[in-house]
């Protein structure tokens, strides 16, 4: 891995004295769903400190709504709008706006060769539109392609069916193209 980019694997798990006292379903919830919390958190806020407190604060609040958040509809659908809300929350504490699109770019950057820079450049305009997209494509593309889950894993995450995903793929890749002036090609989508 390249100096300066953020690699969750080593994220916390937890402990061996909270497990035995937090629920366990809680605990495996935790154990599915952090690294991947982490790195959309960090995607979207651009530091890892930051990425870092905001899904320690997202798993203390479902850790004090536990009971409750299991009696809702999806509780991967709820946890993930926690998630969303507490990354546009501190987004807005800061006072800035999405850093995706520098910290996608960025990342690329360093793990790239100079004659790839030419093709990097065109990348930051397809960054800039997905940035554009609506929230649900949003979410489905950066999971998706930029953090390289496939469908299955994406609508789990977001409590949503794989169907509802692939949708969500078709339409963001329509208004890709759109925006950036390229052919869209049915049946392209990712699986």
């Amino acid at each position: 891995m390249s100096e300066g980019e953020f690699d969750p694997s080593g994220d916390q798990a937890v402990s061996s004295e909270l497990a035995g006292v937090l629920p366990v379903d809680f605990t495996a919830f935790h154990s599915q769903q952090h690294r991947a919390y982490l790195r959309y958190a960090h995607l979207q806020l651009g530091n890892p400190k930051d990425a870092e407190e905001v899904v320690d604060d997202v798993f203390t609040f479902l850790l004090k709504v536990w009971r409750q958040a299991l009696k809702e509809a999806s509780l991967h659908g709820f946890a993930w709008a926690v998630l969303r809300e507490h990354v546009e929350r501190r987004l807005a504490a800061l006072g800035r706006q999405v850093a995706m699109v520098e910290t996608a770019w960025f990342a690329a950057l360093r793990r790239s060769s100079r004659e790839r820079l030419e093709l990097l450049e065109s990348k930051l305009g397809l960054y800039a539109a997905i940035a554009g997209l609506s929230e649900r494509q949003y979410d489905v593309v950066l999971l998706a392609f930029l953090l390289g889950n496939d469908s299955d894993t994406v609508a789990r995450m977001m409590g949503i069916t794989p169907a509802t995903v692939r949708s969500h793929i078709r339409g963001a890749r329509r208004t890709l193209s759109r925006k950036l002036g390229v052919d869209w090609i049915p049946g392209e989508e990712k699986d």
